[in-house]
């Protein structure tokens, strides 16, 4: 079965563009496209193959999204993609990271649908309409301009006064 590629552009440098991806996602990532759909949820993704990625609740509870394959910043990112469903039927997605004239083509490769079998074709359509609507939040939060870090995992939320 076919992968899906996407191509498309973000109005900031391919650095940015990456830490925006795997370490600020919750900047920008849709509840919506969640297991606990929880207001103030962080995703983490731990900086390195083999490390997870996860949406952790403000109360402390870890929904496993996927594993880390290749972190290679600023310019390539792979990795096992399972969001509500089992490791056992992970796809695989590789993301690119390319400065073009003071902008950066994001290129996303998401395959390993055959891995599904007869579930295989139903999951990449499903997949081809998630990625359509995430990508236009992540292309918003590209053309902001840079505020503070997010807290790490494990580092308290600021409190709002």
């Amino acid at each position: 079965m076919e992968p899906l590629e996407l191509e498309f552009s973000v109005g900031c440098s391919a650095e940015r563009a990456f830490e925006l991806w795997a370490s600020e996602t919750s900047l920008w990532w849709p509840r919506s496209h969640s297991v606990s759909g929880a207001a103030g949820l962080m995703v983490i993704f731990e900086p390195r193959p083999g490390g997870r990625i996860y949406e952790r609740t403000p109360d402390g509870v870890e929904h496993d999204w996927g594993e880390v394959l290749v972190w290679e910043p600023p310019h390539r990112l792979a990795y096992l993609w399972h969001l509500r469903f089992d490791r056992r039927d992970a796809t695989e997605v590789e993301i690119n990271f390319s400065d073009e004239d003071g902008a950066t083509t994001v290129s996303i490769v998401h395959r390993g649908w055959e891995r599904l079998g007869a579930l295989g074709p139903d999951r990449r359509e499903r997949n081809r309409r998630g990625w359509a609507g995430v990508i236009g939040h992540y292309q918003r939060a590209c053309a902001e301009p840079a505020g503070p870090s997010p807290p790490s995992p494990g580092e308290p939320l600021p409190r709002r006064r």
